[in-house]
């Protein structure tokens, strides 16, 4: 062997014995990437960390991180209509993760086994009204309530809970699920008055001696709109013949029933209608199914449960038994055009399901405050131009759906009790998206997505009950499991056993790893064999 005192010894032995580090010139380091389904998430959850506890059988403490974010877990594990799943990389491998399936495994578990929302912080002596309890008002009473401030919500009905017990059929969302996670926000010390609407917001909140306000007044004034009809016809609002739903007798319908509209409350009016005992449901739209506003979830159980479609077509006049109906075709613009041809159909009633419009009413004397195109105008912090007074939900321009109203309320929340502190806040750092393209996917073994049980056909034509059923306990892991902790290091010790200089170290569960750079050369095999694409490399510092 040289005796030169500069030579390298590469004698067989401990990868220790060499200090390789000065041969790097890129390093790896780990990373936090964003998750696709936390990005698209209406609610801001972090669902892949949920996920992650569901995936260890450690179902409180999944629902407990759940919860951070949407106190109602429950009823959204029913009727979201899961962008998360849409954005889920693993649906490019074989099918999306059933991440609305586990939200509800995990709130009905929350339910049955009595777990507690989490203690709220020291009072802070202020006092917040909200108005409205849907459930944006809900998700901002919960989370203004855990940060210390009184809540005082005001609802215009006899029962809580907004367009999820008056909009949404019983057979999406069952009644006992919505008066389960209310108690449970009411248990937190937010008091929640029925019966007692808003007809001036200034004055109530000066009654109350309020220091701010949270509007979230639904949208639950259907669209005027000019049907021509016969003084003998029967025109129902479908917002209100839902509503009527809950009563201990609804309105009779007759047994030919058309619903004109091609949104979600289309197709819940036509399928209670048939629970009610219609015959025939049809609903009639005027464009394509393809430009249809409905979820396609909604449609497609709205077809197996025998309920027809007339595409492209408008109702011209409503007689006493019969609707008339006027063909139309999609101009060059995708715009329906009246084609002069006609048909009659038998109805006994036509449902009105045509869109609804907030009641803006109760902020006549609010001074500031802006309406644009019948919605109100906020600020980036959810604040209107009246000092104090927050809006979301269906006030303000933003899709209407339940998990769209919950961030809302979340956010307005967080913002009412940052000005309430005199602290101002920007929006939170964004990271990187984690793409299909970063995962190495091969290390994931194939695994069908969880299919939940439906209820027969047949027992839906005769009652309310719930059409689609939850995981049981197996399957809610197994489900959980398939995710695949896009960006995020889940300690699966890869790039601890392929480093060939032993220049990872292992921190001990749950605080990942760390690099040794003394002995990393930058060969880049752990960025290669990270299943998750939590790391990277980077040019060396010099």
């Amino acid at each position: 062997m040289s005796e030169h005192p500069f030579a390298i010894t590469l004698d067989a032995g401990s990868s220790r014995d060499n200090r390789t580090g000065s041969w790097r010139v890129e390093r790896p380091i780990y990373v936090d990437r964003m998750p696709p389904c936390n990005d698209a998430c209406p609610a801001g959850e972090n669902i892949q960390r949920w996920l992650y506890h569901a995936e260890a059988g450690a179902y409180e403490a999944a629902w407990r991180g759940l919860v951070e974010d949407n106190p109602l877990p429950a009823i959204c594990g029913r009727v979201c209509f899961h962008p998360c799943e849409a954005a889920c990389n693993r649906g490019k491998v074989d099918e999306a993760v059933g991440i609305r399936a586990v939200e509800r495994f995990l709130g009905d578990a929350a339910i049955a086994h009595g777990w507690r929302l989490p203690e709220r912080a020291p009072a802070t002596g202020r006092r917040v009204l909200v108005v409205g309890s849907g459930p944006s008002g809900l998700s901002a009473a919960y989370h203004l309530a855990r940060a210390g401030h009184e809540v005082v919500v005001r609802e215009a009905a006899p029962r809580p809970g907004g367009m999820l017990r008056y909009g949404i059929p019983k057979y999406r969302l069952p009644r006992e699920v919505i008066d389960a996670e209310i108690s449970a926000i009411e248990d937190l010390g937010v008091e929640i008055r029925c019966d007692a609407g808003v007809a001036d917001i200034a004055s109530a909140m000066a009654e109350g001696a309020f220091d701010a306000a949270y509007l979230v007044l639904g949208a639950q004034l259907s669209h005027r709109v000019q049907v021509p009809a016969a003084d003998s016809a029967r025109l129902l609002d479908a917002l209100a013949f839902l509503a009527g739903t809950e009563a201990a007798e609804p309105v009779a319908i007759g047994r030919r029933v058309v619903v004109y509209g091609g949104g979600d409350t289309a197709m819940d009016a036509a399928r209670s209608a048939k629970r009610l005992g219609a015959t025939d449901a049809v609903i009639v739209y005027r464009r394509n199914r393809r430009k249809m506003p409905a979820h396609a979830d909604l449609v497609e159980e709205a077809l197996a449960e025998g309920v027809t479609v007339r595409w492209m077509s408008t109702i011209s006049r409503v007689e006493k038994d019969k609707v008339l109906v006027e063909k139309m075709e999609l101009d060059s613009a995708g715009f329906p055009q009246p084609t002069g041809e006609f048909t009659n159909l038998d109805a006994d009633c036509v449902i009105l399901a045509l869109g609804q419009d907030a009641d803006l009413a109760p902020l006549a004397a609010l001074e500031g405050v802006e309406v644009r195109d019948g919605l109100v105008v906020v600020d980036a912090q959810m604040m209107t131009g009246h000092s104090g007074v927050f809006a979301g939900g269906d006030m303000v321009p933003a899709e209407r759906t339940v998990t769209v109203a919950v961030g809302h309320g979340k956010r307005a929340a967080r913002n009412i009790d940052r000005w309430l502190r005199g602290e101002t806040g920007g929006p939170p750092p964004r990271h990187e998206l984690a793409s299909i393209e970063t995962l190495n996917t091969w290390y994931y073994a194939d695994a069908g997505r969880t299919v939940q049980p439906e209820l027969e056909a047949q027992r839906r034509q005769t009652g309310f009950e719930e059409v689609v059923g939850g995981l049981d306990e197996p399957n809610a892991l197994f489900e959980a499991r398939r995710c695949l902790s896009c960006g995020n290091c889940f300690e699966c010790d890869n790039c601890y056993g392929v480093c060939p200089d032993n220049a990872v170290s292992k921190l001990g569960p749950g605080e990942r790893y760390v690099f040794d750079y003394d002995y990393c050369k930058g060969c880049g095999i752990c960025v290669a064999e990270c299943p998750c694409g939590a790391i990277v490399m980077v040019p060396e510092l010099i």
